[in-house]
């Protein structure tokens, strides 16, 4: 009678098992899986409460600061096709330019890939309503949409009155060897305009490219923003440059390296923050 009681309970306590393991790879199986190659898209993802979905990132996501935590799939320009493989990945998200190699042998092994690569705030509107159809996070994604462009336009709106030709003007500093800044096209070009800036060098034809020493100091800036963290205090650092002591910007102290260049450089969720810090920088 004892054994035939004993035996009755390993098996209750087998099948409770089996029936926990099945309802585990179930809610495994159910719960879709997403690699992400392009910080700004890592930043979307987690925007719209997908965290837990993603399984893969570039070193290059860092932020939010769960991202740091998930598997790396190699850096940003050279990811390994075999670790992403391995993540057995529904759904790969990608940016453009460095990474075009990369999507086409991803999408030559039959893989889906979604490649993000706005270069205005329309079409990062339109990557995040994508990216939410794609994971069936519509309703986030219209949310966060929503929020992002109330910000923006709270910003559009206290610069609307300001005459164009009273509008401070603006040299992005990108890298400084060799100088290169932002021009006609690129993302950034588009946040000083919103922030109420004039671009110094909207009218170039890339959207990044090199500038000249002397085109920036015959335009005279009243801003100069720091697109990279540099070591040494701005003004110190344009005091060294010949040439750069009669600019208007570094004149007035007027320089600043004090914005995370991620919020300016990556289209995505937290370019409202860079806008509102070019906007404080420029209407203190």
């Amino acid at each position: 009678m004892i054994r035939k009681h004993f035996i009755s309970i390993l098996l209750s306590f087998a099948l409770l098992q089996a029936s926990v393991c099945v309802e585990v790879l179930a809610d495994s199986k159910s719960r879709p899986r997403y690699v992400s190659l392009a910080p700004s898209v890592t930043e979307i993802l987690f925007a719209l409460g997908l965290g837990d979905e993603v399984v893969g990132v570039s070193s290059y996501c860092d932020y939010p600061q769960e991202a740091q935590d998930k598997e790396k799939v190699g850096d940003f320009s050279r990811p390994s096709v075999e670790k992403i493989v391995s993540l057995r990945p529904d759904y790969i998200f990608s940016t453009g330019l460095e990474q075009a190699p990369i999507v086409e042998q991803l999408r030559q092994l039959n893989l889906k890939v979604f490649v993000s690569d706005p270069s205005s705030l329309k079409e990062l509107y339109d990557s995040i309503i994508d990216i939410g159809k794609i994971t069936q996070k519509d309703a986030e994604a219209q949310v966060l949409l929503s929020t992002m462009q109330k910000q923006i336009q709270s910003v559009s709106q206290m610069v609307k009155d300001v005459p164009l030709g009273q509008r401070p003007k603006v040299f992005i500093e990108i890298w400084y060897d060799p100088l290169t800044t932002a021009g006609r096209g690129s993302f950034i070009d588009e946040l000083v305009r919103v922030a109420g800036g004039i671009n110094i060098a909207s009218d170039t034809k890339r959207p990044y490219s090199s500038f000249s020493v002397e085109e920036v100091i015959r335009r005279d800036p009243d801003y100069i923003i720091l697109a990279y963290m540099a070591q040494k205090n701005p003004q110190n650092l344009f005091a060294e440059r010949f040439g750069w002591s009669e600019v208007t910007a570094v004149k007035n102290n007027q320089v600043y390296n004090d914005i995370n260049p991620n919020i300016l450089l990556r289209p995505g969720p937290r370019v409202v923050l860079g806008i509102n810090e070019i906007h404080k920088r420029l209407y203190q």
